[in-house]
């Protein structure tokens, strides 16, 4: 395994368990405890864990992580997300899409179309766009969150009341069936929800890992969602109590 893909794969398991041992770590990834500590340096040094006597910890209800390692993980599954969602862009003049990894994907597939106006606060995604001089590409300010580079703020959140949408393209951080959809930071979920809320229809890009996980912040309920893709390692149970609550589900 790559020093790149360990650390990304480290950096996943501290957030998921808010703390984890030098012990263990070592033994999930059959390498030296020597090599986790130095692994656990990187990432204190690029203040993503904090290193306690013996381990790391982090508070995986506030802490995002970055977006250049969410990139790499579940990178088929979210390609195959990026593929069906591409489909519900015909017939569509007028697209809405937040950050994230999924949606960023997703945007790599319109540099094909002509026509089309996007509205976003994602600046990878807008930059992605630009390489198609046949878009219209409208951009919210706002603060701009180094974990998704998406601009959040009451600037944007005012921005995306200018337009009326015929679909908007959520990535999220999770999908529950009781807390609905979900994001890591609040001002993020408020701006996403204004997106949300400016569309005719609505749907969320999500892979498998996220469903069932609870972020810190609502972005919205899952009766305001028309559609979740998500990918075929989806739990049946979840997909069925998310079903319950009203959106269409499609596995790829």
């Amino acid at each position: 395994m790559r020093r790149r893909e360990r650390l990304n794969q480290i950096l996943s398991v501290i957030v998921g368990h808010g703390s984890m041992d030098v012990d263990a770590l070592a033994r999930q990834f059959d390498v030296s405890h020597a090599t986790i500590r130095r692994d656990l340096e990187l990432l204190e040094q690029q203040r993503l864990v904090s290193r306690t006597r013996g381990g790391a910890t982090t508070h995986s209800a506030f802490t995002d992580m970055p977006l250049n390692y969410k990139t790499a993980q579940d990178l088929d599954e979210k390609r195959r997300i990026a593929h069906e969602a591409r489909r519900h862009v015909q017939g569509a003049r007028v697209v809405g899409m937040t950050g994230g990894t999924t949606v960023a994907e997703f945007a790599h597939l319109l540099l094909d179309h002509e026509g089309l106006t996007v509205v976003t606060n994602a600046l990878n995604v807008a930059l992605h766009l630009l390489d198609n001089p046949r878009l219209r590409v409208f951009v919210g300010g706002g603060e701009l969150r180094s974990s998704s580079q998406e601009t959040v703020g009451h600037n944007t959140e005012a921005f995306f009341t200018q337009y009326n949408l015929d679909v908007a393209f959520l990535g999220v951080d999770g999908v529950d069936a009781s807390a609905g959809c979900t994001n890591y930071d609040p001002a993020g979920a408020r701006a996403n929800g204004e997106l949300l809320r400016r569309a005719r229809r609505r749907i969320v890009l999500a892979d498998a890992a996220k469903l069932g996980r609870l972020a810190l912040a609502q972005v919205c309920a899952l009766s305001a969602v028309d559609l979740l893709i998500t990918d075929d390692r989806a739990d049946p149970a979840q997909v069925e109590r998310i079903r319950e609550q009203g959106p269409e589900v499609t596995l790829v």
